[in-house]
């Protein structure tokens, strides 16, 4: 393995600690997509961190500040960094959870790691060089998404740029491959693959967008979060990453792929359950392709 196979999220910085990779107690990634305002990203914080305290999961709150990726020029991204990095902040000391939220540019990097707990580097820019290296250099756990378009065997190049500059505090996410034009395909076999290299967490949500489905904007197909989520949890992932709303339907970023906030009790006890039952046959690693 590339990087540490286990290690502490939040301990030094006042929240506490999660271990990621520790075999048979994935960790969760979880909230809405995007922060659509103080009251609403608080209301759905408070929420999860209850769900996951009552069926054993330890929770990393994920909320964007901005979605720099969107389909359309016009679409909803966000409240911007300095309010959303508040905002974070405030559900950080509020629930003591840590924090995860996504950064696009070198200049956004150093004032977001003053703020949350881990950085992540979104897909379409994995191969980002110098962004990967700024993230690494502030010492902050990454979650890096694989890019839709790389082969799981590939991240061991990307997570390679990171340690190469100190850092071995990384995770790889899975987040579906491109099939066709707009739809994504998870290919199972990956998760062994990736992790020689580093934890691996399952980005669900997103695996089961439909990329600029909707007519200038993503749709994509809920209904089969659960069934990949489980298949997820029955080989063993090392974390889960859930993008999750009270009302999808009114959600102004990725609606059509987040599960409803009333489902996601059941969802996590299915997990949970699912992990602890893989835990005697998890694989640590297959050989590389070729």
């Amino acid at each position: 393995m590339l990087t540490d196979s286990s290690f502490i999220i939040g301990a030094e910085s006042g929240v506490p600690a999660i271990t990621v990779g520790k075999p048979g107690q994935p960790v969760l990634f979880c909230g809405p997509c995007v922060i659509e305002s103080r009251e609403h990203t608080l209301r759905h914080a408070q929420a999860i961190a209850g769900v996951a305290a009552q069926i054993g999961l330890p929770l990393i709150f994920k909320s964007s500040y901005d979605k720099a990726n969107r389909t359309s020029g016009n679409s909803f991204r966000g409240l911007g960094m300095d309010e959303g990095l508040k905002i974070l902040a405030e559900v950080r000391r509020e629930f003591h959870v840590p924090v995860v939220s996504d950064v696009h540019s070198v200049t956004e990097v150093s004032t977001v790691a003053s703020v949350v707990d881990v950085l992540q580097i979104p897909a379409f820019l994995c191969r980002q060089t110098d962004l990967i290296e700024a993230a690494a250099r502030t010492g902050k756990p990454l979650l890096i998404k694989k890019g839709q378009f790389l082969a799981p065997a590939d991240m061991q190049y990307v997570i390679q740029k990171a340690v190469a500059v100190g850092n071995k505090r990384l995770m790889a996410c899975e987040r579906g491959t491109t099939f066709g034009y707009r739809e994504l395909i998870v290919d199972f076999r990956g998760f062994s693959t990736m992790r020689q290299f580093a934890p691996v967490i399952f980005d669900v949500t997103h695996s089961v967008q439909v990329m600029g489905g909707a007519g200038g904007s993503s749709s994509g197909a809920r209904q089969f979060v659960p069934d990949l989520a489980r298949a997820g949890a029955a080989i063993g992932v090392d974390g889960f990453f859930i993008e999750t709303h009270e009302n999808p339907e009114r959600a102004p970023s990725d609606g059509p792929n987040m599960i409803p906030l009333a489902e996601l009790p059941a969802l996590l006890r299915d997990l949970k359950l699912l992990s602890a039952l893989a835990l005697e046959t998890r694989p640590s690693s297959v050989p590389l392709p070729g």
